[in-house]
């Protein structure tokens, strides 16, 4: 019987997920937090799910002196205490057999053998098909060194039939020209459709859920232009400080740490055209075109703001403030808050407003995407019967509570006319019997799939620094970051920002 025949093989069947070939994933820097707090755990609950092939296998690079068996226990652990699925036994066996671990640092050839003798291994013992990731969960100033070896060692190019794909972790660089190089380094050893990007906000079901909302319902496309929207804001908080992220974090900050790469990924899946399919280069095209037509403003002074959290109260502690965490230059001007006024030139958005905003130890925890609609042009109502009222707005919440909620105005029960605004709230957790992945499962599973929707490509990235830079670059020369208070929303120069609009940021 031919797959064609076969019911159960019906393309058209959602039952049936979409489930990665003979494969394995080599994990370089697998000693870090990331890898143990989400790749692991993530292809557990991946292979928990069946969505991994039989023969699955997981190898682990680090200047560690392991054993296989080390490697394995360290997994163990690891998906015990960070899996979003239950553990068991019968899956856990499985894939425990195809893990193998090489010790050793980046510029070892030795190392680099013996990586690919046991990849040489895994596809006999294994039945990987010569078919492998190379994931660099290590600092950016390594992935040179990395990528080289992968291509000196003949690991860059799988057989005949088999692949080979890196996947790279942010920062992407830290302005246009180191990331322009890094991303030349790498296309050396590996073609840009070979590269997986990882931009975790994307492969969160919320994110991806903009796309439905607005290309699978007729009600709101007539809407989401300039004639109905005032603005829109993004916002990505945080309540937490630096933690131990001291090394990296200084001379970063907040607006090249996330501004760039996640509020902007943001922005351009809510302000693009409608593609012409959910293909990779199709999502690529609309969403570039969206990033070409974004404009900084004229007055960077006015309109884009950064600040740094001072000592406060926070959940009901007292925190210290930016300066005075462990690690950090006293006259850091690191900026840990950044907000940030942007305009999009084209037909749909001219004149509409996008404030983009993130920060460490605010109010709280929080991801969204806020549509403020215009209001009404004429109102019959009494300026007394509306004072209650707000704005319409649509707000997409990507973490932690994730869904959806309209914001309207409505009648307020009783004899007088009083309108007030009121929710209309959709929830996961609450719609849909089935539990979100994490967005390193999905991440993964396409990486495996060869699915590149869900990753910004090269050419995003670089526009993307090439609108922040001149922010940068501005700051850079004028002045220094206002503090704010730990546990509050940010300086108040953000909210004279918006004020100056007429406008005011929403509380979450």
């Amino acid at each position: 019987m031919t797959d064609a025949a076969n019911p159960l093989r019906d393309a058209l069947d959602r039952r049936l997920p979409r489930i990665a070939g003979p494969s394995g994933l080599v994990i370089f820097g697998v000693t870090g937090d990331l890898s143990r707090k989400k790749l692991m755990p993530a292809v557990y609950d991946l292979a928990n799910r069946g969505l991994l092939p039989p023969g699955f296998s997981l190898v682990g690079f680090a200047r560690r002196d392991w054993e296989h068996e080390d490697f394995a226990q360290v997994v163990h652990d690891s998906v015990k205490e960070h899996a979003r699925t239950p553990f068991r036994e019968e899956v856990w066996e499985q894939l425990s057999q195809g893990m193998r671990f090489v010790p050793g640092v980046f510029d070892d050839d030795e190392a680099f053998r013996t990586l690919k003798s046991t990849i040489e291994e895994l596809d006999k013992s294994r039945g990987t098909g010569g078919n492998f990731a190379f994931y660099l969960s290590v600092p950016p100033k390594f992935f040179p060194t990395v990528v080289s070896q992968l291509k000196k060692h003949g690991l860059s190019e799988g057989g005949a039939g088999s692949w080979r794909r890196a996947v790279i972790e942010k920062p992407f660089g830290h302005d246009l020209p180191s990331a322009q190089q890094l991303n030349a380094v790498v296309h050396d050893v590996f073609n840009p459709d070979q590269v997986f990007r990882i931009d975790h906000y994307l492969g969160k079901e919320t994110v991806q859920n903009i796309l439905a909302l607005r290309f699978a319902n007729t009600m709101f496309e007539p809407l989401w232009n300039r004639s109905y929207v005032d603005h829109v804001q993004i916002t990505m908080a945080e309540d937490i400080g630096i933690g131990g992220r001291a090394g990296y974090y200084d001379g970063i900050g907040s607006a090249r740490d996330v501004i760039q790469n996640h509020l902007l990924q943001l922005l351009a899946l809510t302000a693009m055209e409608e593609p012409a399919s959910f293909g990779a280069k199709a999502l690529l095209t609309e969403k570039l075109k969206v990033l070409n037509a974004v404009r900084l403003p004229r007055e960077l002074g006015k309109h884009t703001v950064r600040g740094q959290y001072a000592a406060g109260w926070q959940g009901g502690e007292k925190v210290r403030g930016y300066l005075e965490e462990e690690g950090i230059d006293p006259k850091s001007k690191t900026d840990t808050y950044a907000a940030m006024r942007l305009e999009i030139d084209n037909r749909r958005w001219a004149g509409v407003p996008f404030y983009l905003r993130t920060g460490k130890r605010l109010g709280r925890r929080v991801t969204e995407i806020a549509v403020v609609f215009q209001r009404a042009p004429y109102s019959p109502f009494d300026a007394t019967d509306t004072q209650e009222l707000g704005q319409n707005a649509l707000v997409i919440r990507v973490q932690p509570d994730e869904g959806i909620t309209i914001r309207f105005g409505s009648k307020v029960p009783g004899t007088q006319m009083e309108i007030r605004d009121v929710t209309m709230d959709f929830a996961y957790g609450e719609s849909f019997t089935e539990s979100s992945p994490e967005a390193y499962e999905r991440l993964l599973l396409d990486v495996l799939l060869g699915d590149a929707n869900l990753f910004p490509r090269h050419q995003e990235v670089e526009r993307s620094w090439e609108i922040l830079d001149p922010v940068e670059r501005y700051w850079d020369k004028h002045g220094k970051p206002e503090q704010y208070a730990a546990g509050t929303w940010g300086p108040e120069a953000a909210d004279e920002m918006l004020a100056r609009d007429g406008r005011s940021w929403r509380r979450p």
